[in-house]
């Protein structure tokens, strides 16, 4: 015997649908403006179609993602496929059996109008499921589950064995995708809103957060020099580091960093930032200097995350961001 489909439905981004889901032993889609979707012609095309007609602002990427889900809803899951339903409220994954084919009910729901039975079999803790299986119900209304559907169903039939506390593979792939989408997001800020001088008035805040006090050269010719920050009130007090700052987001070359070291003491110290990046021959004029130092931006985002939260309102308002916490993989807990 052929193994069933399984398919996860969510009830709304908000779990609106919950309880029609659950008092009328139905799933359900919204999109409820598309009308009886049985009059659709059964084919993918005559669904984008409709789909476009219906809603004609939507952006044309999700047209085919959303006329996709309805096609599938009615056309592709079978009476006897599985429903894996994750609630958001109750943290829980219901299973049912699709028990009827498609039917448009307006009146039992104006919201989510399109609607298949549901015989609900069982509710299960999401601690039950390794962490890949619930990642693969994702967001989406509607998709077919293809890699963790022997899991599930082990689940349903009781063969529920203990999890082991691993990150998915999957899982540290999010992580990094949300980590390099924030440092794109960062860097692309300060680059446009901050050009010239008011990104030095942003390089010397960050100084601040460390406990430095910073003076900011006034615009015009600085002479290389564009920030000095110092620990005491007057500037006097060691170290002393003087800071040119380069807006720009292309790499900045020897001459730029040979220029800053001229301009710096014997008792102190050097620091060039920039958006870019480094030449080769920069990195090693600075790697021979010990009281030099060079910022790309990689290492100026690092910096920025590393003391968001002493950053006044200003720049929280210019870079909102959010603290996310992501399970730490076991090899990373290592190193």
């Amino acid at each position: 015997m052929s193994k069933p489909n399984l398919w996860t439905v969510h009830a709304g981004t908000l779990g609106n649908a919950h309880t029609l889901f659950i008092t009328k032993k139905v799933v359900a889609l919204g999109w409820e403006e598309m009308g009886d979707l049985a009059k659709i012609a059964p084919q993918r095309e005559a669904y984008k179609t409709a789909m476009q007609q219906t809603y004609p602002h939507t952006k044309p990427g999700a047209i085919p993602v959303n006329a996709g889900q309805l096609f599938r809803f009615v056309h592709d899951m079978q009476i006897g496929d599985i429903v894996v339903y994750p609630t958001k409220a109750e943290r829980k994954i219901h299973f049912g059996r699709i028990e009827g084919g498609y039917i448009y009910q307006p009146l039992v729901s104006e919201e989510y109008p399109h609607t298949r039975s549901v015989n609900w079999l069982k509710m299960l803790p999401r601690t039950t499921f390794s962490q890949g299986a619930l990642y693969e119900l994702g967001s989406m209304t509607l998709a077919q589950i293809r890699n963790y559907a022997d899991e599930y169903l082990a689940a349903l039939e009781g063969k529920v064995s203990p999890v082991p506390v691993v990150v998915d593979p999957s899982v540290a792939m999010v992580a990094d995708d949300i980590e390099e989408t924030t440092r794109d997001f960062v860097l692309k800020t300060l680059a446009q809103q901050l050009k010239g001088h008011p990104f030095a008035d942003f390089v010397a805040h960050l100084p601040n957060t460390m406990g430095y006090r910073t003076r900011i050269w006034p615009k015009g010719p600085d002479g290389g020099i564009d920030i000095v920050a110092h620990r005491d009130e007057l500037g006097f007090e060691p170290p002393i580091i003087k800071v040119q700052v380069k807006s720009t987001d292309g790499t900045v070359g020897n001459p730029d960093v040979s220029a800053l070291y001229g301009n710096v003491g014997g008792s102190e110290y050097g620091l060039l930032v920039t958006l870019g990046t480094f030449t080769p021959q920069a990195r090693t004029f600075a790697q021979s200097k010990s009281n030099l130092r060079l910022i790309d931006g990689k290492s100026l985002v690092d910096l920025i995350l590393d003391h968001y939260e002493a950053f006044d309102s200003r720049y929280k308002g210019l870079i909102p961001l959010k603290r996310v916490y992501v399970p730490e993989s076991l090899n990373d807990q290592d190193e």
